[in-house]
């Protein structure tokens, strides 16, 4: 997976009491400022409603049929008013085309040094009466970072970025197939949840026993040329010094039917039960092959951790870098602020300075080192990261995730597995926060700064219960 291209449909409001050069010259700016952003754009022309705007019904029925014939196309709607614009024509328009997409609306800045009948756009109050009227139509829609911003500043760029990023978010886990592979762990209550909340926000779950996974892999003969092709792809990932041949052999057969599971399901992302029937019956832990699959932007939890694997998702979608599940897991010395994070582990290659192929080390002593190769060691990179968690409340009735901001740091630390040290403004406050509200151990991470845009995704277009630690 690839982040997408993000098309906006273009709304630009209109009030004929005010000047048509403001308008037009809003439609043309705007419309070519996008397309210099690297944006699609859907717009009505000046051929077909006055300067390409909206402001009477009729225009707004041109600029709904629009989008609604571009609706395969269209992931969000900017509403830019360039002047005080036409409340009931943005309002109209976007109940009209129906498209259940995230809406932007961003009002122009007026120059106090022109504020005659000629120059003035009053854009200002004419954006709180266009909110107020999608409020009336229950719209939901986000704001600017400032209630006006001038389109030519790098602050209203950033803008339009985060917003494609809610874009991103919001309609890729409307429309998530997360593939179950494997019962859940039975010593693991806390990655239990509710299939049936998770597709009330159009996520749905598809499974596969493992048996039948290991039945497909007994369909491959180690001569067979996706086989060795797929055992040349690990080499070329990570360092596989000291791994027995049939452990990497065993990996290419089990990658190969995943991803062909996928192909079939049409998956976006996995959840794999990790130890330990995949270790005793076929001897091998799937680490290397979740590992790539999360380099590949196709995010993979392990312990059947679905709702990680959302959360994992969800960062993706917003930085189109790689997310990576750990373990909140120990304090660091006397720091309140600090922790290590670990997992055994399974993260993509891009998260560690350097990292080697190996035994897993907790389950060695329990099925043999011959049959626990696979893992990805090394050390998490000191870089900043954005974490988020997701997770069903099942006697709410109600989906509930946190999201927040903070950094690995270069600290001194040496165990086994995937591990670092993180820093979290206010960490305790946030730890007080998980524990109170039942959230599980487990952690999505992502070196990018997108809380803002993940927050925005999961509580104003997927109506979440979501809480934004910002220390």
């Amino acid at each position: 997976m690839r982040t997408k291209k993000i098309c906006f449909g273009l709304i630009v409001g209109h009030r004929a009491f005010f000047p048509d050069a403001l308008a037009r010259a809003g439609h043309d700016f705007m419309t070519q400022l996008l397309k210099k952003l690297g944006y699609s754009v859907v717009v009505l022309g000046p051929k077909d409603t006055k300067f390409g705007c909206v402001e009477t019904w009729e225009e707004a029925k041109k600029c709904a049929g629009l989008f609604k014939k571009k609706r395969d196309k269209i992931d969000g709607v900017i509403v830019t008013l360039p002047n005080f614009g036409d409340e009931r024509g943005v309002a109209d328009t976007l109940k009209l085309a129906a498209l259940d997409v995230p809406v932007l609306v961003h009002a122009w800045n007026d120059d106090p040094r022109k504020m005659s009948l000629k120059h003035r756009r009053d854009s200002f109050c004419g954006k709180m009466s266009v909110c107020n009227n999608l409020v009336q139509y229950g719209i939901p829609f986000s704001l600017t970072s400032r209630h006006t911003m001038d389109p030519g500043s790098d602050a209203f760029k950033e803008d339009i970025h985060w917003f494609a990023a809610v874009c991103r978010v919001a309609n890729g886990i409307k429309s998530c197939r997360v593939g179950a592979l494997g019962a859940r762990p039975a010593a693991f209550n806390t990655t239990r949840y509710s299939e049936k909340l998770l597709q009330e926000s159009g996520i749905t779950v598809e499974t596969l026993d493992l048996s039948e996974a290991f039945g497909r892999m007994e369909t491959l003969k180690d001569s067979d040329a996706k086989v060795k092709e797929r055992v040349k792809r690990i080499k070329e990932y990570v360092a596989t010094k000291g791994a027995p041949k049939t452990a990497l052999t065993k990996m290419a057969k089990l990658g190969i039917v995943v991803d062909e599971w996928m192909g079939d399901a049409e998956l976006d992302i996995t959840a794999v039960q990790c130890w330990t029937s995949i270790e005793e019956n076929i001897g091998v832990v799937p680490c290397t092959v979740m590992s790539m699959m999360s380099e590949s932007l196709r995010s993979s939890a392990c312990e059947v951790d679905v709702t990680g694997a959302v959360a994992m998702h969800a960062m993706a979608l917003a930085s189109g870098a790689p997310s990576f599940l750990v373990d909140w897991n120990n304090n660091y010395g006397e720091d309140p602020d600090k922790c290590v994070c670990f997992h055994c582990s399974n993260l993509p290659k891009s998260c560690f300075d350097d990292c080697v192929m190996d035994a897993q080390d907790i389950l060695a002593d329990t099925v043999g080192r011959e049959d626990a190769y696979g893992t990805i060691v090394g050390r998490i990179k000191a870089q900043p990261i954005t974490f988020t968690r997701v997770t069903t409340l099942d006697d709410e009735g109600v989906i509930g995730a946190y999201v927040g901001e903070g950094a690995f740091t270069d600290d001194p630390l040496k165990t086994f597995g995937g591990y670092g040290v993180a820093r979290i403004p206010n960490l305790q406050s946030l730890l007080r926060y998980i524990c109170e509200n039942g959230f599980e151990h487990h952690v999505a991470m992502n070196y990018s700064q997108c809380a803002r845009a993940v927050y925005e995704a999961f509580a104003r277009y997927l109506d979440w219960d979501v809480y934004w630690h910002q220390g």
